[in-house]
């Protein structure tokens, strides 16, 4: 009994051996497939590791570059008061006649303003140039929000002066406006009368100091000082002048152009001297209402201030209406925009949306 213990004992001692060997060899070969993870507390863990899987071009992100075009417009019904409640449901924008998706929709009130006021100090203005300014100060001190608008001021004749940059400072402001003069050409009696005598030797300053560019002063407004205003802000000219432009090298196209590229809006107001000829009313009327702005024409001081109080309310007032066009050619073209109504009860009210008429698209070839 005792031998046939021990023998056995034997064989299962070379199994017990053999198995233990066979088994560190599976262990070896499996550590070929497999790596060792370390934890936090120190014991380790086997994890079949897998091969990173080769990048597929069309699961990478894809980057849109579209285009968001903005606009700012006012609403008011047929006696001119203005309408605070529309909603986005209330109208539809067409772009080239083709209506547009429209994003977002909002009263604005807040957006930060860039404004030039455009004082014209040509003859026909001597004698109501001291009430525009008397009433261009007392706009800017209570329009002007030192943490968020800048106003800047310039005068013109045949030439525009820069009276003041862009600054949100109230007394520069005011001291600029109060400097604005109108300087008499050389040989001016008085009147619109002019002495005979000798020209100067430019042949053309006497006819300069004494004429109108009005076009050209919106132009290189539009250009110069309100197209590298900061991005996400409203602009504006204020235009005081009697509309007629006598001098210059631009035409009223060219103006109306230059607004609508640096998105201002602009709002005329008509002064003129009847001693002369008055108010060009039309010209006037055309470039503000194809920028999305308004022409007012006081008669007196009392409507002067009320013409600048109506700007204030409307830039106060304003709707942004923002969508992506259907068109995204980045060809720099023109495109026409129309804000209609779609409400019955306004159109039946006659509501009168104004808005800017256009705007150009990118250009790719400038990027």
């Amino acid at each position: 009994m005792g031998g046939v213990a021990a023998s056995d004992r034997s064989v299962m001692a070379i199994v017990r051996n053999s198995l233990i060997l066979a088994l560190a060899v599976l262990f070896t070969a499996a550590a070929a497939f497999y790596s060792t993870d370390v934890s936090a507390q120190g014991s380790t863990r086997t994890v079949k590791t897998t091969p990173t899987p080769p990048v597929n071009p069309e699961d990478e992100e894809i980057r849109v570059d579209t285009e968001v075009v903005n606009v700012l417009f006012t609403a008011q019904d047929k006696d001119r008061r203005l309408l605070l409640g529309l909603k986005k449901e209330d109208v539809r924008i067409l772009e080239d006649g083709k209506p547009q998706e429209i994003s977002s929709f909002a009263r604005q009130i807040d957006l930060p303003m860039s404004l030039a006021i455009l004082i014209d100090t040509s003859i026909s203005q001597q004698r109501t140039l001291p009430e525009e300014k008397a009433a261009a100060i007392s706009f800017v001190e209570s329009f002007i929000r030192p943490a968020k608008d800048e106003v800047a001021v310039i005068s013109f004749t045949g030439e525009s002066t820069l009276e003041q940059g862009m600054t949100n400072n109230l007394q520069r402001l005011r001291r600029a406006i109060d400097k604005v003069q109108f300087v008499p050409p050389a040989g001016y009696i008085g009147g619109g009368v002019m002495a005979p005598g000798t020209p100067p030797i430019s042949g053309t300053g006497t006819q300069v100091a004494g004429s109108t560019a009005i076009w050209d002063s919106i132009w290189v407004t539009s250009e110069e000082i309100l197209g590298l205003a900061p991005e996400k802000t409203r602009r504006a000219i204020i235009l005081l002048s009697d509309g007629y432009n006598t001098s210059g090298k631009k035409k009223l196209e060219e103006a109306i152009l230059a607004a609508q590229k640096s998105e201002a809006v602009i709002y005329s107001v008509g002064i003129g001297d009847n001693f002369y000829d008055g108010v060009d009313e039309g010209a006037l009327k055309k470039i503000s209402e194809r920028t999305g702005g308004r022409a007012f024409f006081p008669r007196d001081e009392v409507e002067l201030r009320r013409a600048f109080k109506q700007i204030e309310e409307e830039m106060r007032s304003q709707y942004l209406l923002a969508y992506e066009p259907n068109n995204q050619q980045a060809d720099g073209s023109y495109r026409k925009i129309e804000i209609q109504l779609v409400n019955p009860e306004m159109v039946k009210q006659k509501v009168k949306i104004t808005h800017r008429q256009g705007y150009f698209a990118r250009n790719a070839a400038k990027k």
